[in-house]
């Protein structure tokens, strides 16, 4: 075969592979483009814990209350059952009820500065955090007799907010 011959040949294989080459790119470039495009829509959910109520537990023994003996200070902590700390602006005390063996009932007692401010987290847990400033007394009712009172209890409320 003369020399030109083969060279034509080749060029014409070479041109087919190179259009084969092409060709199947356009098909695989085509394939990885052809789509559809659609948004949509959808739902889900999501929720949020609930707490239970700390307690707050009275730390300092108050005793020996008594005609024309000073105040005596009321301070504590919490306990905080639920999983993560929780705010608390301040706990507020008041005089529940008195057992007493004769007359004697709330207003035999004085209870000053009964909102205490905490404005802290509580962290979980017990015995927790802390808070103080409210102060018990016995009224000294002055002439009256408050024997009624030898030995009384008296219950105290707490709440925190």
């Amino acid at each position: 075969m003369p020399e030109k011959a083969i060279d034509k040949n080749k060029n014409r294989k070479r041109g087919l592979k190179v259009a084969a080459i092409a060709g199947g790119l356009v098909l695989v470039g085509g394939v990885a483009f052809a789509y559809w495009t659609q948004g949509g829509t959808g739902t889900g959910t999501a929720s949020t814990g609930e707490t239970v109520d700390l307690t707050v537990n009275q730390t300092s023994t108050v005793a020996d209350l008594a005609p024309g003996t000073p105040a005596q200070l009321l301070k504590g902590n919490f306990d905080n059952p639920n999983d993560g700390p929780i705010y608390v602006s301040s706990v507020t005390v008041s005089i529940a009820s008195v057992d007493a063996p004769g007359a004697c009932d709330a207003s035999d007692y004085t209870l000053t500065g009964a909102t205490m401010g905490v404005g802290a987290e509580v962290p979980t847990g017990t015995a927790k955090g802390s808070w103080s400033g409210a102060t018990l007394a016995f009224n000294n009712k002055g002439a009256v007799n408050q024997d009624g009172c030898k030995g009384a209890t008296v219950h105290l409320a707490y709440s925190a907010s």
